[in-house]
């Protein structure tokens, strides 16, 4: 049982070892423990115990996916880090979170990547001077894909196009309302409907716009405007998306359809630049955020979250959020 556990997920969750109890007595009905609320409470208690003693081998064996956790603090070795704190795991769906070294082989790309990004956590723009390929969209897509198994383009594009008549409707009806929300989904609506050529590109650039307003999360520092790409006042920039406005247009504008490029700057460093289009800076920087092994910004955790989980279809166990259930619960209302 440990062993097939492992295959899908090397840290189960609680709910996932109930979930795998349940189906062994389901299966095996003799094993149904009398006296107990759903006959395998006993064995969830002892398939947590079989994975951790599962994951001890493993790491004894060389596993890097668990043995990257071990040697921690102990009687013999009181200084080290805590045995609970920090554990490298998986948690955002990673089918390829860190692989081992393909045997006979002591260094491969992708795999030494995933060592030196999970293990030792580097300034991005140290791993991206070993590793500037990755300051390219298609290479971005590619390690994307090879961490997730999903095509970050055709998956993000497709469901933010599915989902945009029924998110558009629901902006409207909360615009249509009173308070700081509300006012704030007006103005960004009122700019879309002054385009003359609502495209897709302008229907995906306002929908993008306007989530996180939606989800009551504040976008300050995470969505930027700029006339000039000046790398000296982005020093203390964690992560946002930066509009190169042109033209004349006003910088004071929550959302411009037609700028000329944009940029995505991750600790203070202009890691993409010259994107044509708001969705799509917005996609390499969910896929960079994969790529890197970044935590999701403070302000748009939620919108991110959604993204995950709604439009990439990488749902990692965790329950959404009210804010995110009540969304998703709206979207397949339509449905």
């Amino acid at each position: 049982m440990a062993s097939v556990m492992h295959t899908f997920k090397a840290y189960p969750s609680d709910r996932d070892v109930g979930l795998a109890a349940e189906a062994l007595v389901t299966t095996h009905p003799c094993l149904k423990e009398p006296g107990s609320t759903n006959g395998s409470y006993g064995w969830k208690t002892s398939l947590k115990f079989k994975m951790g003693n599962y994951r001890t081998k493993l790491a004894r064996s060389g596993c890097v996916e668990v043995s990257v956790n071990a040697g921690r603090r102990s009687v013999n070795n009181p200084e080290r880090e805590h045995p609970h704190s920090n554990i490298k795991r998986a948690r955002r769906a990673e089918v390829n979170y860190l692989p081992n070294f393909p045997r006979g082989e002591d260094q491969t790309t992708f795999a030494l990547r995933r060592h030196e990004i999970v293990q030792d956590s580097p300034m991005v723009k140290n791993f991206l001077e070993k590793w500037p390929a990755l300051r390219f969209d298609s290479q971005i897509c590619a390690e994307f894909h090879r961490v997730t198994n999903i095509n970050l383009r055709n998956q993000f594009y497709a469901e933010l196009d599915r989902h945009t008549p029924r998110l558009m409707a629901l902006y409207r009806q909360k615009a249509a309302r009173t308070g700081k929300i509300s006012e704030a989904l007006r103005t960004i609506l009122n700019h879309y409907d002054l385009q003359e050529t609502p495209d897709v590109n302008v229907k995906r650039t306002a929908v993008l716009h306007a989530l996180p307003v939606y989800l009551r999360k504040g976008t300050q520092n995470s969505l930027r405007h700029a006339d000039t790409l000046d790398e000296s006042t982005l020093f203390d920039t964690p992560v946002a998306l930066l509009t190169v406005v042109t033209d004349g247009a006003s910088q004071t504008s929550p959302v411009h359809f037609t700028s000329s490029s944009m940029a995505v700057v991750v600790e203070g460093d202009l890691v993409l630049r010259d994107i044509p289009g708001f969705s799509d800076a917005f996609a390499l920087l969910f896929g960079l955020i994969y790529a890197l092994h970044l935590d999701y910004p403070r302000k748009l955790v939620h919108t991110f979250t959604f993204v995950q989980k709604i439009f990439m279809g990488l749902d990692d166990g965790k329950p959404l959020k009210p804010c995110l259930h009540a969304l998703k619960n709206d979207l397949l209302l339509k449905e």
